[in-house]
């Protein structure tokens, strides 16, 4: 029985092409001054292989490979890779001195610049030395189809625990199955497409097969009109954040304290969620400023957040301990960029946020294949589903954004100051921004089209502006908390 890609997966897995990689990451500071005196842990680039290596049995597709099945006539199948070599995909670097913030932002946009290699299992992670301070930065790079849910983790999350002194787990001795042959895979994927007609039909329209081309035709005429029809009913502004991207990218992060985004919520009697999209609201208009002359007043951005950012959600009163969380239904929301008054816009922010996140019409799934997993579907099932699709690209700016705090942790023993995710760039999207809420800070990171956003560390800057802006208004404005908007379909 082989074990074939879900839908969602193998449409990650194709989604790999210029100026677009399905691939995210995790960047992890670990700190050893963090250690309690005289404890003597290290974390070199022998350590981290080991553990790695012990974790792994808690990821098993990071030693598969993707195998296509002859002419796409059914979604491709994990195989064990025979030539597993973890030292290849586990790689020691190093700044030069004096090792700074900008430095390591750079190395990792050249990482995260590059595709990854389809022939090995799609992951790599790097080992960063040389940070000031005598720290280091773990880096990580997965392709978004390996993780496929909750049983299916990022890599960086496996190699890390709640506490200092976590036993290693108990030793698996991994072999490698025998790979399936071509033929078996072709007569596996003839045999199920006989249980199934519908689905081959899926595979050769959506696959990587030679009718696959034919498809496209069709598909360029159906974006045309899609486009079109979006222009009409429900378009983003437009900005060049969505220009057409290309391969090369920029990173950069910035971190803030908790406690003041805190004393912002307390103050305005808002939520913490609420705050932290006033400080990106504040982020873009900056940004605006520095490439236009002028924002306009009523000027808008659109950016879609995950519905848990509005509705957070804890199991048991414990935190998940997760900071890469993919899929799940997003919803659209509006950033009032062209206000100039933080607490105004901070006002608007909130009230925005509250009714759209209530609103069917502002809900997405995310990216999603174009037809099910099983069989055809009636005409009316497919134009609900191209629609979807439709609305999926009517935003600006992807947002990413935690929906419950990440505690303390470590790897191999050594403490972790920081946790920042890097979200996928996708097509058409030239900026993409993830925070997270670790421990007593609040972390932002950005990745973006170097051809585009030519001045994003300016952009992290600007989070410690947006967030002091809204903590001098908290202190001159007396603010009244507006009427929670009604639940009324919304009809923009």
């Amino acid at each position: 029985m082989v074990n074939r890609l879900s839908p969602d997966e193998a449409m990650f897995y194709f989604l790999d092409g210029s100026g677009t990689t399905a691939h995210l990451g995790a960047l992890l500071i670990v700190d050893p001054n963090k250690l309690p005196e005289g404890d003597q842990t290290a974390l070199d680039y022998h350590a981290l292989v080991s553990l790695v290596e012990n974790r792994m049995q808690r990821a098993p597709r990071y030693r598969q490979v993707v195998t296509e099945v002859t002419l796409g006539l059914a979604r491709p199948v994990w195989v064990d890779d025979h030539d597993f070599d973890i030292n290849y995909h586990i790689r020691l670097s190093a700044l030069p001195q004096p090792g700074t913030s900008e430095q390591l932002q750079e190395l990792i946009a050249r990482v995260m610049s590059r595709p990854l290699d389809h022939s090995r299992p799609l992951w790599e992670m790097y080992l960063i030395e040389g940070l000031t301070h005598g720290r280091s930065a773990i880096l990580t790079r997965t392709h978004r189809c390996l993780l496929g849910g909750p049983d299916h983790p990022e890599i960086s999350e496996v190699i890390c625990d709640d506490v200092a002194g976590t036993a290693a787990l108990p030793e698996d001795l991994w072999m490698p199955n025998r790979p399936p042959g071509a033929g078996l895979l072709t007569v596996g994927a003839l045999a199920e497409a006989m249980a199934r007609p519908g689905e081959l039909l899926d595979s050769l329209l959506r696959g990587n097969g030679p009718v696959a081309d034919l498809w496209s035709v069709a598909d360029r005429s159906v974006r045309f009109v899609s486009d079109a029809v979006t222009q009409m009913m429900n378009s983003a502004p437009d900005s060049p954040l969505n220009a057409v991207t290309t391969s090369s990218r920029l990173f950069a992060f910035a971190s803030v304290s908790r406690r003041d985004l805190d004393a912002v919520a307390t103050r305005f009697e808002c939520s913490f969620n609420d705050v932290v999209l006033a400080i990106l609201t504040g982020v873009l208009r900056r940004w605006l400023l520095s490439v236009n002359d002028s924002v306009g007043h009523g000027e808008t951005m659109r950016a879609t957040l995950p519905l848990g950012a509005r509705e957070p959600t804890v199991v048991d009163g414990e935190s998940s301990g997760r900071w890469i969380v993919v899929g799940g239904t997003e919803f659209v929301t509006d950033l009032p960029v062209g206000e100039d008054a933080p607490a105004v816009r901070l006002m608007q922010v909130a009230g925005l946020a509250d009714r759209y996140s209530q609103s069917s019409i502002r809900m997405s799934r995310g990216l999603r294949p174009m037809l099910p997993e099983f069989g055809l579907v009636p005409f009316a099932d497919f134009s609900t589903r191209a629609f979807a699709g439709m609305f999926q690209r009517s935003f600006n700016v992807p947002i990413s954004t935690s929906s419950e705090r990440i505690e303390r942790q470590f790897v191999g023993g050594v403490p972790v100051t920081g946790v920042f995710t890097i979200p996928t760039l996708a097509a058409q999207r030239a900026l993409g921004i993830s925070v997270n809420e670790y421990a007593n800070q609040v972390q932002f990171a950005f990745i973006a089209d170097r051809a585009v956003v030519v001045d994003l560390p300016a952009m992290a800057a600007y989070v410690t502006e947006s967030l002091d802006e809204l903590l001098a208004s908290g202190q001159l404005v007396a603010y009244k908390k507006p009427d929670k908007p009604d639940k009324k379909p919304d009809k923009q």
